[in-house]
């Protein structure tokens, strides 16, 4: 049975201003009576900063419904890897659907307001600041301050992180001295090298202070913050800092798991290469009031796909929302044991074979199957969002960056290969020079970390964004995202758009 977080968020708020600002909203009437005093109380308190990273729709943010990174809309699969050359373009539903998987961006503009935006969750972040400075002005002891600190921290450099994904450098208050003046009407974009300074300093010092193995499944640790610090050196192609960071995580006991599909099921989900993981319970519908849940198994499968427990998704026949393209399934080695969670060919509910000569439009993702009952229920499969192997490629990647193609690098690869493909070592030809391997490592990252939320950021950082998407039809345009107008008229000129729009 899980040892679950339980996420405590109080109902009420304290109400906002009618004029965007970078105000914190702060849940609770706080006073000097109900004022967080006591370590149990701070527990309760902290808690606030996991409503981005729960596996749910969203969550009601002040005036605002906010989205979840975890959320099947809006949230990773859909930012980063809907609009890539893994998945399929979607034409069915329209609107958010259509516009995110063939990357089209631009009619975010048109958001008439602050709701399912994620530029919302620059508040968010004041907020985090608002707590970071309570606890800081606390009497609790230093060790147990340090830790309730080093989660806020976590999610703020985390929300910055995925923000910085989105927007590029956001306007954001780290400095609590800002709360309450002037500063929140003050929406002047920060300086990439400001921005990305305060990101890593909020995850070096969750790193530092985060246990390893929290008492409670769920709660952030060190390895998580680790692994988000190395992914903001990646990005940024500071490879010689992620490398020292990589290897820290590697040094921490962590092993690759022998079978891949296991990583995603609800039976083995807690094991030992995934570092952190959203929760998922069976039963959950992802309310903002209920727990985390798995929707995708609905989002995966085709309407007249025959599963286990989901018995109508909400595809159409041989077209379901999230497919794979033919042309990353065709990119694996056929005995690839990784492949097989994307379903080729399958028998629909009226004993008809359905596979690409008949129409199915792109393979089925079987990432995460579904054993969970009762049928006709969303799944309970966590939602893993640090494991070893993302760390092992990405060591790959910087040691090749930095040296070329070296045995510590390759050996990396070919563990993972061997690990979770069942695959020999990577040919002599894959390994020539620095780019024939830089090349190759963008594969093998796309064959073990596809449909988790990653996949836009390795083609940008290898320099392949264009190409990917011309190379499955899709017209690349702006990776990043515009800010709507809704939000720039409520900065009064101080915002100004993303670049590129």
């Amino acid at each position: 049975m899980k040892k679950i977080l339980i996420y405590i968020l109080a109902t009420s708020f304290i109400a906002i201003s009618g004029c965007k600002k970078l105000d914190p909203q702060l849940y609770g009437s706080l006073n000097a009576a109900t004022f967080p005093k006591t370590v149990a109380d701070f527990t309760a308190y902290t808690i606030q900063a996991y409503e981005p990273f729960q596996a749910k729709w969203g969550y009601q943010d002040g005036a605002a419904y906010q989205p979840c990174w975890f959320s099947a809309q809006y949230g990773q699969i859909m930012e980063f890897d809907y609009g890539t050359d893994e998945m399929n373009t979607f034409t069915g539903w329209g609107g958010i659907f259509t516009q995110f998987s063939e990357a089209d961006y631009t009619p975010l503009i048109s958001l008439p307001d602050a709701n399912n935006d994620h530029f919302e969750k620059t508040r968010f972040i004041s907020r985090l600041t608002q707590i970071i400075a309570d606890i800081t002005n606390s009497s609790i002891d230093q060790a147990d301050k340090d830790e309730f600190i080093a989660e806020a921290r976590m999610s703020r450099g985390w929300n910055m992180y995925y923000l910085l994904q989105l927007y590029g450098p956001v306007p954001v208050i780290i400095n609590p001295a800002l709360l309450g003046t002037s500063a929140e009407s003050n929406l002047t974009r920060p300086s990439r090298a400001d921005y990305l300074a305060d990101i890593v300093s909020d995850l070096t010092f969750a790193a530092a202070n985060l246990p390893v193995a929290p008492a409670n499944y769920g709660r952030f640790n060190k390895a998580l913050a680790l692994t988000v610090l190395m992914r903001t050196y990646m990005n940024e192609k500071d490879f010689t800092d992620a490398i020292p960071v990589g290897k820290q995580i590697m040094g921490m006991g962590y092993s690759l798991v022998n079978n891949y599909a296991s990583l995603f099921t609800t039976a083995t989900e807690k094991n030992s290469e995934t570092m952190w993981a959203a929760i998922c319970l069976p039963g959950s519908d992802g309310k903002p009031v209920s727990s985390g849940f798995n929707p995708y198994d609905f989002y995966t499968y085709p309407g007249d796909y025959v599963g286990n427990e989901v018995q109508y998704a909400w595809g159409y026949a041989g077209n379901a929302p999230f497919a794979a393209t033919w042309t990353f399934y065709n990119s694996f080695d056929p005995a690839d044991k990784r492949r097989a969670l994307l379903i080729a060919s399958y028998t629909n509910r009226s004993g008809v074979t359905v596979n690409q000569a008949s129409g199915l439009t792109g393979p089925v993702i079987a990432k995460y199957p579904d054993n969970d009952g009762p049928s006709g229920s969303f799944q309970a499969n966590d939602l893993p969002q640090a494991r070893l192997a993302d760390v092992m490629l990405m060591l790959a990647e910087a040691e090749n960056q930095v040296n070329g193609p070296t045995s510590e690098s390759i050996g990396y690869v070919n563990q993972v290969r061997a690990a979770h493909g069942g695959l020999g070592g990577v040919s002599a030809a894959a390994i020539t020079d620095k780019a024939s391997f830089d090349a190759w490592i963008l594969k093998e990252e796309g064959w073990d970390l596809y449909f988790e939320g990653d996949r836009k950021m390795e083609l940008i950082r290898h320099g392949q964004y264009n190409q990917a998407l011309q190379s499955v039809g899709k017209t690349p345009t702006n990776y990043l995202e515009p800010v709507s107008n809704y939000n720039l008229a409520a900065g009064k000129g101080t915002l100004t758009q993303t670049p590129g729009y």
